[in-house]
């Protein structure tokens, strides 16, 4: 995991810090020098235009201006609230203008075809939600200190910092509340089987689907399979026969009074999904609220966000919701604002869950405060049914002894991870579910 502090967070980190603020400065301008000379292929006969602000970012670049003017670079710093309307020709741009405490908007000249090292966090981007305020630089890669920022994962600002480096300066950082998932951790926090297990340790009952929907319980019933479940049992409320893969069970629900029952013979699994395609009327509730009960892990999606709505379940089991904006705005009255961590937390808080808020940040949250993201999925996910086989693969995640908050934020990665697998164009769900063993093993580790 990589550690995602806030400003306000990172000011604390700075003022805490052992050493003097100069030490600090030499030591984050030298990763700067460093990654300017990587660039730049070397130093001779090379041009570096560093733009520097007042503030200790500005800082950062001027020390390092000096130590690659040391190592032959042809360094010109140019102050950032007078800058010309056309900047002088250079191999490389360094925006030390603005940190992560700006406010107002950045409008710099541009930047032409330079490229751009940014210190920090690319000058005009909110370092909380990531917005662009103003016409910021596009830098090829960003120089951040001790910890990511939000700002570089949410919202417009992946696109604005290219490639990002966490340089360590010594700060501590282990106070983190918010981490970065990486794929050693999705190996780490899902436990393989043992060599004694059997299916039933690892069973999933999937309850998802209706009459025009059953491709949602299919979806979900597969995808738990293709991310280590040894057991499926898939129930569509209503149906006589659901739809589900030929290596599932399926097994008849009753149109109502449905609830109760799973819950009733829940303890012969290890984690239940419901809702993709089970319909959106104040009777679903009912069987949410029954469901609830049963004491096991339980992740609840799609239709079942929407007929949960604001006001919490009442149960034993613990419980992952996994929101897109919509079904947010369903749990909680309003759409998340542009703090998302925030609203991934408020949700958590408010229900009393794991809330995942979906996103191409995913950003999942427990209701102690503790936060996950993962940034693996692009715009291939974005297609009807990969949310169901989200839901499955988070199912089979609780099957095998992931806690809640673990669980949920190495599936997405992994779904993100399956999703670069299943295809360049024309990318459907089951293609994302068919890639998941795949994409499980090339994470590494034993295969559960």
């Amino acid at each position: 995991m990589i550690p995602v502090v806030t400003p306000e967070e990172m000011a604390a980190i700075d003022a805490a810090a052992p050493e003097p603020v100069e030490v600090l400065i030499h030591r984050a301008a030298t990763a700067v020098a460093r990654e300017a000379l990587a660039l730049l292929g070397g130093s001779y006969g090379r041009r570096v235009v560093v733009v520097a602000g007042k503030g200790n970012n500005g800082n950062d670049g001027r020390v390092a201006a000096g130590l690659l003017a040391r190592r032959g670079v042809r360094t010109e710093v140019l102050a950032a609230t007078d800058l010309p309307a056309v900047l002088p020709p250079a191999d490389l741009l360094v925006d030390a203008a603005f940190g992560t405490g700006f406010r107002g908007t950045w409008e710099p000249p541009p930047q032409a075809a330079t490229p751009v090292l940014a210190v920090d966090i690319p000058s005009g981007i909110h370092g909380l939600t990531g917005e662009a305020c103003g016409r910021p630089w596009h830098a090829v890669r960003t120089v951040t200190f001790a910890a990511l920022k939000p700002g570089l994962l949410l919202a417009d600002g992946p696109a604005h910092a290219g490639g990002v480096v966490v340089a360590d300066i010594g700060l501590g950082t282990g106070e983190a509340a918010t981490h970065l998932v990486e794929d050693a951790d999705v190996v780490a926090w899902v436990p393989p089987r043992e060599a004694g297990d059997h299916k039933w340790r690892h069973a999933v009952w999937v309850v998802a689907g209706s009459s025009g929907m059953e491709g949602a319980g299919w979806l979900c019933a597969r995808a738990a399979m293709r991310a280590g479940a040894g057991y499926v049992r898939s129930s569509s409320p209503g149906l006589e026969r659901p739809d589900c893969p030929r290596e599932a069970v399926g097994t008849p629900l009753p149109a109502e009074g449905w609830g109760a029952g799973v819950a009733g013979d829940a303890g012969r699994f290890a984690a239940v999904v419901a809702g993709p395609g089970i319909g959106r009327s104040p009777e679903v509730r009912d069987e949410l609220v029954a469901l609830a009960r049963s004491g096991v892990p339980t992740v609840l999606d799609a239709d079942a966000l929407v007929a949960v709505g604001r006001e919490p379940l009442a149960g034993s089991s613990p419980l992952v919701l996994t929101p897109h904006d919509g079904e947010f705005a369903a749990l909680m009255g309003e759409r998340p604002g542009p703090d998302r961590l925030a609203a991934a937390r408020a949700a958590a808080a408010h229900h009393g869950a794991v809330v995942l808020l979906k996103g191409p940040t995913t950003v999942v949250a427990d209701r102690g405060g503790r936060a996950l993201v993962t940034r693996t999925g692009d715009a291939r996910l974005a297609t009807a049914g990969t949310g169901d086989v989200l839901s499955g693969v988070i199912g089979a995640h609780l099957a095998a002894g992931a806690d809640p908050l673990r669980a949920a934020a190495a599936a997405a990665h992994l779904h993100g991870r399956a999703g670069s697998r299943a295809g360049v164009s024309g990318v459907v769900a089951g293609d994302v579910a068919e890639a998941l063993g795949e994409a499980r093993a090339a994470l590494g580790g034993r295969d559960g």
